[in-house]
């Protein structure tokens, strides 16, 4: 009989925000058993396993070649080799190219084994302070003015708090569109979290927006926590304009997927935000967009 070949496995790391002590042991022994390491910066990634003394290949899978690339990385691992994914910091997937690999490698039957690690919106949504007890993660807001207040005005009837993912140079644009929607609740901004110049800033919206403005330039990667309206604010939202209701969700997905195309925004990336916007699968929006750019 000839011998019977073992599938490999797909390996999902979260690895720490900021500080390395929060590297866990099961992490460390993910990376030692890859054959290969597939990382968004491979420049990141080998910091991390120099620190843990360990060497392996590694890939770049950032959002610009992940779809790409996914095939070949499954059909190593239908040839028995395991890959371990890990984003810059945290959990892949959670707004993040990673989920494509994923996608791909239970679609072709790979096992898939999750390494649980820190994560940013989570720390932060502990962290600010804000009643946590229902949350809805957004991402990234999109970045034209319009579009982020109509997009934050579409989250404004969720009764749990809002976490926003957002970078320095963006922050008081963004802060400027949730102080225009949500004048009178509380948020928390949260930035070097694990780090050791990690704050919080917390207050009414439009006071932390001036806040932000008087201290000029702030520096880290930043999460944003909107406290969850009110029992009036929500109240107040109940009715359903009739013009929402006739809008085709689908028409509207294909229009920002043919205006980013037109901006000559990457498919992959298109894939990612809009399917935060929509709250479809990454894998189904990524479809579309191929298909509307081959049209």
């Amino acid at each position: 009989m000839g011998e019977i070949k073992r599938m490999g496995r797909l390996y999902v790391v979260g690895t720490p925000i900021g500080n390395l002590g929060d590297l866990t042991p099961r992490a460390a022994e993910a990376f030692r058993t890859a054959d290969a390491v597939c990382c968004e910066d491979t420049r990141v990634t080998s910091k991390l396993l120099a620190h843990l003394d360990i060497s392996r290949p590694l890939v770049r899978c950032d959002e610009n070649v992940i779809a790409t690339r996914a095939p070949q990385l499954v059909e190593r691992m239908l040839a028995g080799e395991t890959i371990a994914f890990a984003s810059d910091a945290g959990m892949p997937s959670v707004s993040d190219p990673g989920q494509v690999l994923v996608d791909a490698a239970r679609e072709a039957g790979v096992d898939v084994e999750v390494v649980p690690g820190p994560s940013a919106c989570v720390t932060a949504l502990v962290a600010s302070g804000i009643p946590c007890e229902h949350f809805f993660f957004e991402g990234f807001l999109p970045r034209k003015h319009g579009e982020r207040v109509r997009r934050l005005r579409e989250l404004a009837a969720i009764p749990g708090a809002l976490l926003f993912y957002e970078s320095p140079h963006r922050i008081e644009a963004t802060l400027v569109a949730i102080a225009e929607v949500f004048p009178a609740r509380c948020v928390a901004l949260c930035r070097e979290l694990t780090k050791l110049h990690e704050e919080v800033l917390r207050d009414r919206a439009p006071e932390l927006l001036e806040t932000v403005r008087a201290r000029g330039e702030l520096r880290g990667e930043m999460v944003v926590v909107v406290a969850p309206p009110t029992a009036d604010e929500l109240a107040s939202r109940t009715s359903i304009p009739v013009d929402a209701c006739e809008t085709d969700p689908d028409e509207a997905l294909r229009g920002d997927i043919r205006e980013a195309l037109a901006a000559g925004e990457p498919a992959s990336a298109i894939a990612k935000r809009l399917s935060q916007r929509y709250s479809r699968r990454k894998r189904e929006v990524y479809d579309l967009v191929l298909e509307l750019q081959d049209a």
